[in-house]
């Protein structure tokens, strides 16, 4: 399993007891529709590798307490520390209308009501305080906030996104 296959789910954060228990810190919304896995794939030296779930259950609302076969006393739990957690993209939960997860949109064309085409979205940066569409224009880079209030319509079936940004926000990045 390649790692561009997978989605982050989290990370393995503390053991939990002396049984090889450990606690996993989710990157979900909705931590409970992963509490009934039957595996998942820990990153260990830069591969993922498939470990078996004998079972796991929230705890404290956050944390996934998760008990892995073969993974029986603390020296097994303190090799898999800090290791992130990945499943594959097709489980990920369908989303719909104008909800996205971040990569399915790579690649989709931006579309403003205003401006018309934009281009097309290279990746996203999420690691500003807003995130935002990093978006190709015939190699001019155009940053527009993914904001609610700017996004009027997801377009799957032909990958683009329209939206309607404040006016001049495109105009930036094209004067010389």
């Amino acid at each position: 399993m390649k790692k561009e296959d997978c989605f982050y789910l989290g990370k393995i954060v503390k053991k939990y007891s002396f049984k090889g228990e450990v606690l996993a810190k989710l990157d979900t919304d909705e931590p409970a529709i992963y509490e009934n896995l039957d595996a998942i794939f820990l990153e260990l030296r830069n591969n993922l590798v498939p470990f078996f779930i004998e079972s796991s259950q929230l705890h404290k609302s956050e944390l996934l307490r998760i008990k892995f076969e073969d993974v029986d006393e603390e020296a097994d739990a303190d090799a898999i520390m800090k290791s992130g957690l990945y499943l594959p993209l097709d489980l990920l939960p369908k989303l719909e209308g104008d909800k996205f997860y971040f990569h399915e949109v790579i690649g989709f064309t931006v579309e403003d009501v205003n401006f018309g085409t934009v281009g097309t979205i290279k990746s996203i940066n999420d690691s500003t305080a807003q995130s935002l569409f990093e978006i190709d224009r015939d190699g001019i880079e155009i940053l527009i906030p993914m904001n609610d209030e700017f996004i009027n319509k997801v377009d799957r079936k032909n990958k683009t996104i329209l939206v309607e940004t404040p006016e001049g926000l495109i105009d930036l990045y094209l004067e010389e």
